[in-house]
């Protein structure tokens, strides 16, 4: 099993029954100074005494299970409006918005995309420049890190 995947386990176990959502986690090792950082959601949004509970939850349950050698530090946060997506399910529910994109392996010589998703079938994402009109079929498990672009004129109601 890969490290991320134990750490989800791990991590899901210990948040799901506080009643929070966990969207995510995301394990980035760096010799002395890795880091965990986990993303959870809840209806009502995620508040500073959110993150609090749910990091004590977590540290106890990997303190107790030690999945990570060496030191680490520990990140609880909320999606933001910049929310990163993680499994099809959370691309499916974004259908139609833009998404910026960074890949663990090239395609057509590039790593970095910012395009909206148009279509997730089974572990393919398909996407498209809105500037360029170029199309892109991605696997998802090519996908190293993925966010929503924040539509700020959707917040403020302005109109062009």
């Amino acid at each position: 099993m890969r490290v991320r995947d134990r750490l989800t386990e791990l991590v899901a176990s210990a948040v799901e029954p506080l009643g929070y959502e966990l969207l995510g986690v995301e394990y980035l090792a760096q010799g002395h100074h890795s880091l965990l950082r986990i993303y959870i959601d809840s209806p009502g949004g995620i508040t500073l005494e959110d993150c609090e509970r749910a990091s004590r939850q977590v540290s106890a349950v990997l303190d107790v299970e030690d999945p990570i050698k060496g030191q680490y530090t520990l990140e609880m946060s909320s999606p933001g409006l910049d929310r990163p997506l993680f499994t099809a399910e959370h691309f499916r529910q974004h259908i139609g918005q833009m998404v910026k994109l960074r890949l663990r392996v090239p395609v057509e010589g590039r790593r970095k995309f910012t395009a909206v998703i148009r279509k997730v079938e089974g572990e393919l994402l398909q996407i498209d420049s809105p500037e360029t009109e170029e199309k892109w079929q991605l696997s998802l498990e090519n996908i190293e890190k993925a966010n929503l672009v924040p539509d700020y004129d959707g917040l403020t109601g302005s109109r062009d």
